[in-house]
This record gives structure tokens, C-alpha cells and sequence, in this order.
């Protein structure tokens, strides 16, 4: 059948600002950090899904050769069921979702490699305890909760460890309030989440204070809690979804094809239809679906593939840049859950101006600073959290370090003895894009007009809680399945 292309010239940022260490988009946001030589994680060979993180990723992730029974067609122009644009938390939980729970083969495609965006630069909760029972994506979080809870679970009957392979671990979360105001806010919140079948619970200032005794805030402090919240570590869970994901390139089902920037696609000139992905290199040819998951570059890869056709979509995604300070060997004090601030849940929005003549222009002064603190499970404190509107830069930003350890201060007094800049030598900064979607919720579902297209972007901070979740559901919807979360929330 003739096809033909969608014209492409490929721009990864619209808004004129490239980044240097990346090529066209990316499946998620680009994560960049400064670690000292001593602050180096390696996994423990004992894991079964072990990697050196000190490897580059050109060693740590090759491309899958596809092998096997010839589901797929080894030829220049190889033919998959599904191919997947972006290999984020997003993409390959997606991947994994068709893996598992079909039989079509699946093919991932990214600019780069997985774990080089937000899901590598992120501090991996998964809690509930700042959600809001009743909004269009409680359905989804709770549901992709379950599934991650499932995961761990499987992980245990098959005599592994979580632990290692997910990084997963109870720590229960806390929203922190420091008014009285706050507090009788965060009583509602607990009210709620019980109401919806959550073990939550308020804590007083003693009681917060006997959980957490170098949070000091004072006698109207409190704090919404739920002691079964987990968390988990990002590049582990990658490490392990990948690996399981691998599995099924001996039985032809599976391939990779990484460093490779999407640059067109192919579509029938009879119907119309998506017949194919152009990359860089190759050819990939889809019999089922194309889904794009490419995180902050998904609005703008959309726009450059069709921006010569008769297809008009309008996916404004847009990437919110985020800082976390992430420290090694720090004594001054256990930290022994996740917190987070109530400002957290209302973080100010970035400003954002528009001219008439420049287009789009970003306020780079407008960072929103909420204090997030969490414990990995190396026992590095992780501090956060920042959130910008400043394009495609991914550039370390020391102002915004200086602000998240003043406002972490505010919480933590102690902090208020020690000199950040006596500990350049121990310290880690994670840099983000998420991918944001004003409203603040994912774009899940069809492409409208482009048959067999399919988009999964704007998840922002919440990747990782909501990947499987987003994963089940565009299975369902490729496979025409009933749904067991409401997709029409997310729909375009």
C-alpha cells in the first residue's frame, strides 16, 4: 500500500531554546546532575536487576536485536503491532502493559535512553495522603496505586526482594501544616481520605513531633498522614520494568531502538492511517497503534508531524522545570517519612506571558518553592521542590538550591547550623522537565483524526504514581477492552 509523509522539520523546542546535551525530544524530561565523586550509586550485584549507575548510558542501555519466531520483520523497515514513542516511566509501562496482557509485539523508540528524563530526576513517591478524593484522576491514581502495590507483591511471591528490585518501601507520608489555619484544612483532608476507605490519620504537634523530632513548628502544627504510603526509587523500577520488558525480544515481541529521534510519520494515501514511524535510523512499521509518550516534547513532536497536514490538535504541553537537592552522608538528623508542605498542593503557577510578536516568553524569576523531604534508600536525604516555566533549560540553577534549603530551614532549624555550601562535596542536583498540561491532568486517549495514534503526556510531577494506571488504560483502549477507570477525564 503507498504511503506518505508527513512532512517533519524537526524543532525539539518551539520556544527557541535547545538544550545541549540532548537531541530532538524526549521521552520524559531531561534529568541532569551534579554529583560529587563520592555520591556515585551503585546497585548491589545480588539484585537480580543490578546495574552500574557509573556506566554511561550508551553501556548501560544497547538496543534489543529482535529474534526469534518472526513476529518481527527483521528486515531495514522491521513491522511491529504497536510502537511506542518514548521510553520514560510512561512508555515502557506501557509497553510492559501490551507485553503482559497480549500477544502483539511492541516496539520502543526514543532520542535518547530510559531514565535520562523526569523519571530519573525525581523523587519517586507514590503517596495519596496530597490527593483529593473526588477529582478526575483520584480514579486513576488509586488505581495505578493497586497496581504498583500488585507489582511489589509479585516481586515477593517470586522470592525477590522490592526492595532491590523496585527500590519500594513503606515510609508512610506526611502533609505538613504550620498554622492553624492549615491544620483545620488538613482535618478535612483527613475526613476525606478515610471516608474513601484510606487509613489516614491528623496529627497533632506532639504527635507530629514524637514521628518527626527535627520538624519543629511550632504548637498549631499538624499533619494529614498515612503510614502505609510507599515510595520507590525511579531507576530501579526502570531498571526492573526493562529488563522484564527484554524478555520477550527472544520471542520476537519486543524491541529497542534508542538514540533514534522520531522525524516522521508514515500514512496510508487510500485511508489515511498511521502505518508507520520514521526515526533517524529505521522505518518502524505499526499493524496496530502508535502511542506517544515522549513527556515535555510530546506537544511540540505532535505539532512538528503534523503541522503539514490537514489535522489540527492542539496539546499544549509544556515543560516545568524543577530542581531537587539531594545529599549524601548527612547526620544532622533521620528523617522517617516522606513529607511535604500543604503549599505543596497549591504550588503557584509559573507565570507565563504571551506576545503578539516573540511568541511564548518565560518568566525565569517565577519560581514556586514547596518544601518536599524524603529519605532514598541508599539514606540520601532528598530535598525539593522548584517549579518554573523557563522552556527546554535544564541548566542548574544555584539561586533556586538556595531557596529550597532556606525553605527546607523553615521546617528543619537544624539546617539552620549547617552551611549548604560546606557541603558542595556531598551533594547531588536533580533537574527536571515535567511535562505540564494546564488543568492539570494527563492527556490520555485517541488522537482525533489520526487513526491508530494515540497520546499519553502531561502527567507533570505525577509520572511515576500514575504510569500504570495510564498503562492499562491505553492497553484497553488499543484492545477495545472495558475500562476499569473512567477514561473520558483525559480524553482530547
Amino acid at each position: 500500500m503507498a504511503a506518505f509523509a508527513l512532512n517533519v522539520a524537526l524543532n525539539p523546542n518551539p520556544n527557541g531554546v535547545v538544550p545541549h546535551r540532548r537531541r530532538a525530544y524526549s521521552a520524559g524530561t531531561i534529568g541532569i546532575s551534579a554529583p560529587s565523586k563520592t555520591s556515585k550509586t551503585n546497585l548491589p550485584s545480588s539484585s537480580p536487576s543490578s546495574t552500574n549507575y557509573g556506566q554511561t548510558h550508551a553501556t548501560r542501555f544497547r538496543p534489543v536485536p529482535v529474534s526469534g519466531s518472526g513476529r518481527v520483520n527483521e528486515s531495514d523497515n522491521p513491522t511491529f503491532d504497536v510502537v511506542i514513542v518514548g521510553a520514560g516511566i510512561i512508555g515502557l509501562t506501557i509497553a510492559r502493559q501490551f507485553l503482559l496482557g497480549s500477544n502483539l509485539s511492541v516496539a520502543v523508540v526514543d532520542a535518547a535512553v530510559p531514565c535520562a528524563g523526569a523519571t530519573g530526576a525525581g523523587q519517586g513517591y507514590i503517596w495519596r495522603v496530597h490527593k483529593n478524593p473526588g477529582s478526575e484522576k483520584w480514579e486513576l491514581a488509586t488505581r495505578s496505586h493497586e497496581l504498583w502495590e500488585d507489582m511489589a507483591e509479585s516481586i515477593r511471591n517470586q522470592g525477590m526482594d522490592p526492595l532491590l528490585e523496585l527500590g519500594w518501601k513503606k515510609t508512610g507520608s506526611m502533609l505538613v501544616g504550620r498554622t492553624a489555619e492549615e491544620c483545620s484544612v488538613l482535618r478535612k483532608k483527613v475526613e476525606q481520605l478515610v471516608d474513601a476507605g484510606l487509613g489516614a490519620e491528623f496529627l497533632s504537634c506532639d504527635d507530629l513531633l514524637a514521628e518527626e523530632p527535627a520538624l519543629k513548628l511550632g504548637k498549631e502544627s499538624g499533619a494529614a498522614f498515612m503510614p502505609d504510603d510507599c515510595q520507590l526509587d525511579a531507576r530501579r523500577a526502570v531498571v526492573f520494568i526493562e529488563k522484564a520488558n527484554r524478555y520477550f525480544a527472544a520471542e520476537g515481541r519486543y524491541a529497542e531502538f534508542f538514540y533514534e529521534p522520531v522525524t516522521g510519520l508514515l500514512r496510508s494515501e487510500s485511508s489515511g492511517e498511521v502505518e508507520a514511524v520514521q526515526t533517524s535510523k529505521n522505518t518502524l512499521h505499526s499493524k496496530k497503534a502508535v502511542i506517544i509518550a515522549a513527556g515535555s516534547w510530546s506537544g511540540s513532536l505532535m505539532h512538528d508531524l503534523l503541522k503539514d497536514s490537514e489535522i489540527e490538535l492542539d496539546l499544549p504541553v509544556k515543560p516545568r522545570k524543577g530542581h531537587l537537592l539531594v545529599l549524601e552522608n548527612f547526620k544532622s538528623f533521620q528523617l522517617n517519612h516522606g513529607l511535604m508542605e500543604m503549599g505543596y498542593v497549591n504550588h503557584e503557577s509559573a507565570a507565563l506571558s504571551s506576545t503578539t510578536d516573540s511568541g511564548t516568553n518565560y518568566n525565569a524569576n517565577s519560581a514556586s518553592i514547596s518544601m518536599t523531604a524524603t529519605m532514598d534508600m541508599s539514606g540520601r536525604l532528598v530535598f525539593g521542590s522548584s517549579r518554573q516555566l523557563v522552556g527546554f533549560d535544564t541548566e542548574i540553577d544555584e539561586s533556586i538550591i538556595n531557596r529550597i534549603w532556606d525553605r527546607a530551614s523553615e521546617f528543619f532549624p537544624v539546617l539552620k547550623e549547617v552551611s549548604l555550601a560546606d557541603l558542595n562535596k556531598s551533594r547531588e542536583v536533580r533537574v527536571g522537565l515535567r511535562p505540564y498540561l494546564p488543568g492539570g491532568k494527563p492527556v490520555i486517549g485517541a488522537v482525533p483524526g489520526l487513526s491508530k495514534t494515540y497520546i499519553a503526556a502531561g502527567h507533570e510531577g505525577e509520572g511515576l504514581s500514575l504510569a500504570l494506571g495510564t498503562a492499562e488504560m491505553i492497553l484497553n483502549m488499543v484492545l477495545e477492552n472495558p475500562q476499569t477507570v473512567n477514561p473520558a477525564p483525559f480524553s482530547l
